[in-house]
């Protein structure tokens, strides 16, 4: 069962105005990656600081106390909701609102839950989506992004009072109004080779133009009024058709999507912000003013100098109005198009355009965060948004083996030119033929600061002596802000779409996200995509394994740091993980073992006879065990290292077992689940893919199994705990059995040093990403070899073994009398007292 996860609780109200109070550096980080970074100036940190400090909770006022009327309220605190008054038609609706925190609850049950939950995810953050009820909490960002995809306040208090169960409360109207004042109301365009500030509000532009930054970056036009400021129809989705869908013919507006099964057309959901909000608040065409709706469908720009969009980027995120970059392709002549589209076999699922609508709403490509889970096809969602743009694209990956995955999907799922997609890597450094084309490199390639080969600086210089149409992060998640900054600041492109399955860091850096890369745009469900078959179904479960006494006492007796590494190679667990796969294989199951601790990732499959994959193994040795895992029948099990966290599809792997794990991570536990998501046989009547947690009993590897679940529980899965494996005993060869080779198995753990018992190997660890030791280019700054203190007693094992002496009086009685001397050695004696005598 997952622990309980406490948190302080913030307040919602509008940022009262007084003084304002430091600001936190939200950019400062250490260097998690040993590799050096150019720091951001003070000037864009402190912007960014009062940007998010301005619309965060902790300024906001005090709420009053909670009535504490009775023992039951005092136990629900600041989420008792007795108090507040409810609609006559209550039953009807399904969602409540917590006016003191922002929480949303939803009633799943609710035959209005569809239409209410597609609404939440626009406006909120998801925080827990089990079966029944769902968890949501309204924040600056989720508002952001609600105002990004082109969502009023107006209409989001609107729908919110449409499905509350009570009346919408004073405090959450202010801090939606609060929130969205200045939100998303001024956009970077890029039209025609010329960069303007769009708003459709005449007043925020004037505001921006008395600024002396922004003045001066300004480019006088005859068109327009007396202030210079153009007038235009607003932009529409028009005639822009996403690849992949299929469109009735001779239908522009309200286009219909023909079944697979050939059925009956049957109308598309509405994507766009309009017809999303007419279709859950039931608002027709005609209820609004003639005025309101001719003001909504125009807007007023003007002119910048492209020379300054950096400066004025940076001033307008100082006034606190940061700017949504739009990029206009279609209009683009000074970028070459790319010939290229999806094969005419592809077609994407309808979450997947979903997501994409909100990217392409208006017809312009907008910088943003697409979260899909694992396996439910994020890399098919890139290549479709880079056939939409038809530019130059530029792909960063987390390490070398996801490079040549992405390249293998562009070439199945597009029609692109192989000559036109090259990559930059250690070992490739090729640029693509033509104008146009795409680049597919990783995070480090591009991040190194150190001396480059020849080589690889002329690939850098390429990247960044050119515009781009579109830059693609794979796993968004992995890589500080800084980081982030360094990328966007090295290659100029347009747009900007971060994949991930995981959106969240332990460091809480991911709200830095909303304002490097752009608003989180879409999000789907796990579960639904499951029950919808998109998915595999799985089935979780913690295994406990008692420790054995010999291990827990020595466990018990050593330092911290060691600890981890007598909980890992407990011999119960050795025995589950052997029972586990010896079921699963007869079952006609392909098996993945993780272990994030090298040492006992090649203990446990040395022990079992299985192959196993690291940093340090060859690249074609990786690939020639996957291939067999794959496709050999007698190859059914492997065991994986953290490399095989992220960027690995072995869609054959129906049943995951975890050894070790990197600590409390909830993203790794997600990430791990996601290689057994994308199963083949995920549509087959009554199959489930199995997911086992392996857990040492009464140590501190039962805690951090309860944080790394924290996530996939909030996603609706629930863990089984399974106390004792049925059968285990009885299993022929089970691995130690007997005492004696559990106390060889103990000696061998107590020789390792405590080097090789952390959890997470960074020296053992090349992955071809930040931590890769085998790239061409890293050069190591420290020295090749670490100096660690021991005696040379510890070459032969010394440490752990004593001489002692039963009787002290026993050599005495060996001695031998005088007389009885050997006569060699009395003849000897002799010989030396007659030399001595002379």
């Amino acid at each position: 069962m997952a622990t309980k996860r406490k948190g302080s609780i913030t307040e919602l109200a509008k940022p009262a105005p007084g003084p304002k109070r430091a600001k936190p550096d939200v950019s400062s980080d250490e260097d998690d990656d040993d590799l050096e970074e150019e720091v951001p100036d003070e000037e864009e940190q402190g912007a960014i600081s009062r940007v998010l400090d301005k619309f965060s909770f902790t300024g906001a006022r005090e709420r009053s106390e909670v009535p504490t009327s009775d023992t039951v309220t005092r136990l629900f605190k600041r989420d008792e909701l007795s108090f507040l008054k409810m609609k006559p038609d209550h039953e009807s609706r399904p969602m409540w609102i917590n006016p003191r925190n922002g929480k949303i609850i939803l009633e799943s049950f609710s035959p209005l839950a569809p239409a209410a939950q597609d609404f939440l995810t626009a406006i909120a953050e998801p925080l827990s989506r089990p079966t029944y009820l769902h968890e949501y909490r309204i924040t600056p960002h989720s508002l952001y992004a609600a105002v990004s995809v082109g969502l009023d306040p107006k209409d989001i208090v609107a729908v919110l009072d449409r499905f509350s169960k009570i009346p919408i409360p004073d405090e959450i109207v202010q801090f939606i109004n609060g929130c969205t004042g200045s939100y998303g109301k001024v956009k970077l365009v890029l039209k025609h080779n010329r960069y303007f500030l769009e708003s459709s509000d005449m007043k925020m532009l004037q505001i921006l133009l008395r600024d002396q930054v922004i003045s001066e970056q300004r480019i006088f036009t005859d068109v327009g009024d007396g202030d210079g400021i153009t007038k235009e129809s607003a932009p529409k989705m028009g005639a822009l058709v996403i690849p992949g869908t299929k469109i009735a013919a001779g239908v522009a507006q309200g286009q219909q999507v023909v079944q697979p099964n050939g059925g009956e057309n049957e109308e598309q959901k509405p994507e766009t912000a309009e017809e999303l909000f007419a279709s859950v608040t039931a608002l027709k065409e005609g209820e609004e003013d003639d005025d309101d709706d001719e003001e909504a469908e125009a807007v007023h720009s003007f002119e910048v100098c492209a020379e300054g969009v950096e400066k004025v980027q940076k001033q307008c995120l100082t006034l606190g109005y940061p700017l949504l970059e739009e990029y206009d392709f279609r209009n683009d002549s000074r970028n070459a198009n790319l010939d290229m589209d999806l094969r005419p076999q592809a077609q994407i699922r309808h979450y997947q355009e979903k997501s994409l609508s909100k990217m392409f709403g208006n017809g312009r490509a907008k910088s943003g965060i697409i979260v899909l889970p694992c396996g439910a096809g994020k890399t098919l969602v890139g290549i479709t948004a880079a056939c939409t743009i038809k530019k130059s694209v530029v792909v960063l990956c987390t390490s070398s083996m996801s490079v040549v995955q992405w390249r293998n999907e562009f070439l199945k799922w597009s029609t692109i030119n192989p000559d036109q997609i090259a990559i930059f890597t250690a070992e490739n450094k090729e640029r693509f033929r033509g104008d146009a084309g795409i680049i597919v490199t990783t995070y480090s390639m591009v991040t190194n600061s150190r001396t480059r080969s020849h080589d690889s600086q002329k690939m850098m210089d390429f990247l960044m002596g050119r515009e781009w149409g579109l830059l693609l992060l794979d796993e968004v998640h992995v890589v500080p802000a800084n980081i982030f900054r360094k990328v966007i600041h090295s290659i100029a492109t347009h747009a900007k779409l971060g994949l991930t399955a995981t959106l969240l860091r332990e460091d809480d850096k991911i709200q830095d996200l909303n304002f490097l890369i752009g608003p989180k745009l879409y999000e789907a469900n796990w579960m639904e995509l499951s029950e919808q078959g998109h998915i595999a179904r799985v089935q979780c479960a913690e295994v406990w394994c008692p420790m054995t006494t010999e291990f827990y006492q020595e466990y018990l007796n050593e330092t911290p740091r060691k600890r981890a590494l007598f909980y890992i190679m407990n011999p119960r667990k050795f025995q589950a993980c052997q029972f586990l796969i010896d079921y699963h294989e007869k079952r006609g199951d392909k098996v993945i073992v993780f272990s994030d601790n090298v040492f006992a990732l090649a203990a446990y499959a040395r022990k079992l006879n299985k192959p196993y994959i690291y940093g340090g193994t060859p690249q074609q040795e990786r690939l020639k065990i996957l291939q067999n895992f794959q496709r050999n029948e007698l190859i059914n099990t492997v065991f994986l290292s953290k490399i095989g966290d992220t960027s690995l599809d072995l869609p054959e792997a129906t049943c995951l077992i975890q050894v070790s794990s990197h600590y409390g991570s909830r993203r790794q536990e997600a990430q791990r689940l996601g290689r057994i998501l994308r199963a083949k046989r995920r549509n087959d009547e009554g199959f489930n893919a199995f997911f086992y947690s392996l857990v040492s009993k009464d140590t501190a590897e039962m805690y951090y199994s309860s944080k790394r679940q924290a996530f996939l529980v909030d996603q609706g899965y629930a863990f089984k705990v399974i106390t004792h494996l049925q059968g285990i005993e009885n299993l022929p060869g089970l691995a130690y059995a007997t005492p004696a080779e559990r106390r060889e198995l103990l000696q061998s753990v107590l020789l390792e040093n405590s080097q090789n018992a952390d959890v997470n190997s960074i020296e053992k660890e090349s992955d071809g990403g930040f931590f890769d030791r085998t790239r061409g280019d890293y050069k190591r700054s420290g020295p090749l070899v670490k100096r660690n203190n021991a005696k040379l007693s510890g070459l032969s094992g010394g440490d752990t073994m004593a001489y002692m002496e039963q009787n002290a009086s026993a050599n005495k009685r060996m001695k031998v009398p005088p007389g009885q001397q050997n006569k060699f050695m009395r003849k000897l004696k002799s010989d030396a007292v007659k030399k001595a005598r002379g």
